[in-house]
């Protein structure tokens, strides 16, 4: 079979299209790939900048969206059957073999690309707001980093949940992207902004702030929150480093920072993996929908890396074999 196949740790360029041997086993569903998700933390596995680091060779994808080609008889799932799956590795191919405890059956209403859309940035998005944002009706949230794949499903979950959402952007191309998410507000990630925000919120401040992007705008995002306001650290995007907080800070102003990793939170609550899909589930049945995404085939896999690291991509991205 086909697959993109990481031979340096050197980002796209790292990658080949090629030959590997097939997938299969005894415990495991076998899936023919229709699409397969790229977010921002393949490249920096690509890069070996990633909190998991692998040797090369590797199969990167961690999304992908299919029909069954062989499953266990004792499993729920049967061959031609739609399913999607976190495999977390050996999603960028043809076929892939997953645990059928990380699979799932894909909406009738959902073709293979919008299902891929679903699992990471949204299941994400909602662990930050619901679960570790503790979001209610009602409140404002700040996203920045807002045309991205993470930033795209903040706005659309925050929207979904009954919160206002301001929305920064620093590609002022994006504005009308990012608006047509359904933001509230949109604004210019420029010298200003947080006067912005604050005249946008009444000079009152925001309740979360959503920042999977680090870098220079963390001080000025702490100190557009309100009182009890939330910070949500979902990483380091832009490349600036990553920030720092005086407690003092959060002290004086009663106002939290939180950290938000998904991976890790299922890693040591496995049980827990159920809840956040399903209420993302809820939310789609309710009318949510991603974004179109932005489809490549498999063999041009690193011109869709690279697009992603320059900026480039609006939304997600997803490789069709």
């Amino acid at each position: 079979m086909k697959a993109l196949v990481a031979r340096e740790l050197s980002g796209p360029a790292g990658l080949e299209f090629t030959d590997v041997d097939d997938v299969g086993g005894d415990n495991v569903v076998v899936v023919d790939v229709g699409a397969a998700g790229v977010s921002f933390p393949d490249l920096l596995l690509l890069r070996g900048e990633y909190q998991m680091r692998l040797d090369p060779p590797f199969i990167p994808g961690m999304e992908v969206a299919g029909v069954v080609r062989s499953a266990p008889e004792e499993s729920e799932f049967t061959p031609g059957q739609r399913v999607t799956a976190l495999c977390m590795l050996g999603g960028w191919a043809e076929r892939v073999a997953v645990a059928p405890e990380s699979v799932s059956p894909t909406p009738d209403y959902l073709d293979d690309a919008e299902a891929v859309a679903l699992l990471g940035n949204y299941q994400t998005a909602y662990f930050a707001l619901a679960r570790r944002g503790a979001l209610r009706p009602g409140e404002t949230v700040l996203v920045l980093g807002s045309a991205g794949g993470v930033g795209t499903a903040s706005i659309q979950v925050a929207k979904a949940l009954g919160a206002t959402v301001i929305a920064l952007v620093h590609r002022t191309h994006a504005i009308d992207y990012v608006k047509s998410l359904g933001a509230d507000v949109v604004l210019p990630l420029t010298d200003g902004w947080l006067q912005q925000v604050r005249d946008a919120t009444g000079g009152r401040g925001v309740d979360l702030v959503v920042d999977p992007i680090g870098g220079p705008a963390f001080d000025d995002a702490i100190r557009a929150l309100a009182v009890e306001g939330r910070l949500l650290v979902l990483g380091f995007a832009s490349g600036g480093g990553i920030p720092t907080v005086k407690v003092n800070r959060l002290l004086l102003r009663n106002v939290a920072v939180v950290g938000v990793g998904l991976g890790e939170f299922i890693r040591v609550r496995p049980e827990s993996a159920s809840l956040f899909e399903f209420g993302v589930s809820e939310l789609v049945k309710a009318g949510l929908r991603p974004p179109p995404p932005v489809r490549y085939p498999l063999a041009k896999g690193a011109e869709a890396l690279q697009s992603l690291a320059d900026g480039e991509v609006l939304g997600k991205v997803v490789l069709e074999p």
